[in-house]
C-alpha cells in the first residue's frame, strides 16, 4: 500500500508549504502533489491566496529526494497542452525522473469567469482533454509529433530534451463514466477519484474495467489512487476541533460529504478506512489537506496510520 499527500495550496505561505512537502519526503509518503486552481475550492469568492501548480512543482522537485512529484490534476484548457509538456519536461529533469502528469478536464467555473477562459460544456472540455492527453504524451515520448486535432495541432513538433524517465506515467483524474474513464481506459497510466466512498470506488473501477475490456486494455495495467479529504483528529481531545474544521472547509456540503471519502475520527478509524479501500484495489491512498494544516494529525498519519500498511 502506497500514500501520498495531496496539498491544496490555498490561503498557505509558501514557507510552510516547502515545509509540508519537504517534511513528507522523510515521513513515509511516496508521493506529494498539488492542485491546479487559481481561487479557492470549494469555491469562496475568490480573495483568498493560491499558488500556481506547475512553479510550485518545480520547488517541490528541487527541495525533495525521493517522493513521486505530481498535480492532481492539471486542468486541460488552462495551458496549451505542447507547453505544458515543455515545463512537465523541466520538472522531471528538476527531480531527477520524479514527474507524474496528471490531467482533467477542469471544473472551477469561477476561476474559468474571472479569467476570461471559455468554460466550454463538458463534451468540449471532455474532447479537449483526450486531445491534450495525445499532444503530452507525443510529445514526451517521440522525437517529432504531427498532430492535427479540432482543438490542438503539431506540425513537426519537438519538445527537448526528453524527460529523464522513458515514458512518464499519464494520470486521468476524475469520476465521469462515459468519457473520463473511456480516456483513461485508452491512454492513461493511472486513474485517480476524489472523495468517493468505498461502494463508490468499488463501482467506478467496475465502469474503468469495461471501457479497458472494450478498448482492448488489460485492467491491470492502469493503477488506481483515491484522494481523501482529511480531517483525522490525533487525540480524542482534538476530535470537537477537527469536526469544526471539517464543516468550515465544507460548508453546506458537510453532510453529504460525510458518507463519502472523508478521513474522520481517530487514527485507529482511519486505519479501518484505509483498509477497505485497499481491500476494494486502491493502490494509493492520497491525503488530501486544505490549510489551516493540522501537523498533530499529519504526524499521527506518518506514525500510526502508514506503519499499519507496512508491507502490506
Amino acid at each position: 500500500m502506497k500514500f501520498g499527500l495531496h496539498i491544496g495550496q490555498q490561503n498557505i505561505s509558501m514557507a510552510e508549504m516547502r515545509k509540508t512537502w519537504t517534511w513528507a519526503d522523510t515521513a513515509g509518503f511516496d508521493w506529494v502533489d498539488v492542485w491546479d486552481h487559481f481561487y479557492e475550492a470549494p469555491p469562496v469568492d475568490g480573495n483568498g491566496s493560491c499558488f500556481e501548480a506547475t512553479t510550485c512543482m518545480a520547488a517541490m522537485a528541487c527541495e525533495t529526494k525521493n517522493v513521486r512529484i505530481g498535480v492532481l490534476v492539471l486542468g486541460m484548457n488552462y495551458r496549451h497542452p505542447a507547453i505544458l509538456a515543455n515545463a512537465l519536461v523541466t520538472i522531471d529533469h528538476l527531480s531527477a525522473g520524479r514527474l507524474e502528469i496528471g490531467l482533467g478536464a477542469g471544473w472551477h467555473q469561477q476561476e474559468y469567469a474571472g479569467y476570461g477562459i471559455p468554460f466550454l460544456p463538458i463534451g468540449q472540455r471532455m474532447d479537449i482533454l483526450e486531445e491534450g492527453v495525445k499532444v503530452v504524451r507525443m510529445l514526451t515520448t517521440q522525437d517529432r509529433s504531427d498532430f492535427q486535432g479540432k482543438h490542438f495541432q503539431l506540425n513537426n513538433a519537438a519538445c527537448n530534451p526528453k524527460p529523464v524517465q522513458a515514458r512518464p506515467r499519464i494520470w486521468v483524474g476524475g469520476n465521469g463514466e462515459k468519457r473520463t474513464l473511456r480516456i483513461a481506459a485508452r491512454h492513461a497510466d493511472g486513474w485517480n477519484t476524489p472523495y468517493p466512498s468505498v461502494d463508490e470506488f468499488k463501482r467506478l473501477q467496475g465502469v474503468l474495467d469495461m471501457w479497458c475490456e472494450k478498448e482492448g486494455r488489460d485492467p491491470a495495467t492502469i493503477e488506481r489512487n483515491v484522494n481523501l479529504s482529511f480531517h483525522m483528529a490525533a487525540t480524542a481531545a482534538d476530535l470537537e476541533r477537527t469536526e469544526r474544521q471539517y464543516r468550515e472547509t465544507w460548508g453546506p456540503a458537510s453532510d453529504a460529504m460525510r458518507g463519502r471519502g472523508v478521513v474522520l475520527g481517530l487514527p485507529d478509524q482511519a486505519i479501518d478506512l484505509v483498509g477497505r479501500f485497499k481491500d476494494a484495489g486502491a493502490a494509493r491512498v492520497n491525503i488530501a489537506q486544505r490549510p489551516p494544516l493540522d501537523w498533530d494529525a499529519l504526524l499521527a498519519w506518518s506514525e500510526q496510520v502508514i506503519p499499519a500498511f507496512a508491507g502490506k
